[in-house]
């Protein structure tokens, strides 16, 4: 059967791509080459709970704000307090916090183009 198996990137247009995955990788731990990074599936099989989820908002949601762009990135993070204090430590501070979600423990944060990024550390499925 001819289907979608999954999502195989994220691309998006940058201000300063070279000082963006400079952000990315001294705030987040996200390594990555000139052309981008890859994650490997065996990594989120390794933390339980962790899927990758496509969904459409409405078109007027507020979920995305104070972003004025129309996607928000979701990164799945295997410590949440840690990365916090990461991005603390580089002067950014979280936008919301959602410790006790169905599905894990979440924050919002920005980048330094104004992308609203949602760091995901899940919580194990029963």
């Amino acid at each position: 059967m001819a289907k979608v198996l999954g999502v195989g990137g994220v691309f998006f247009k940058s201000a300063d791509p070279a000082a963006l995955r400079a952000w990315y990788a001294e705030v987040l731990g996200l390594e990555s080459e000139s052309w981008g990074a890859v994650f490997e599936p065996q990594a989120l099989t390794e933390v339980a709970g962790s899927a990758t989820v496509w969904a459409p908002f409405q078109a007027d949601t507020t979920y995305f704000a104070p972003a004025a762009k129309d996607f928000m990135f979701n990164l799945i993070v295997d410590d949440l307090e840690g990365v916090l204090a990461r991005c603390r430590q580089n002067g950014v501070m979280p936008l919301k916090l959602m410790p006790d979600e169905a599905n894990g423990a979440f924050a919002h944060i920005l980048d330094p183009e104004g992308n609203k990024i949602e760091l995901w550390q899940p919580k194990p499925m029963a």
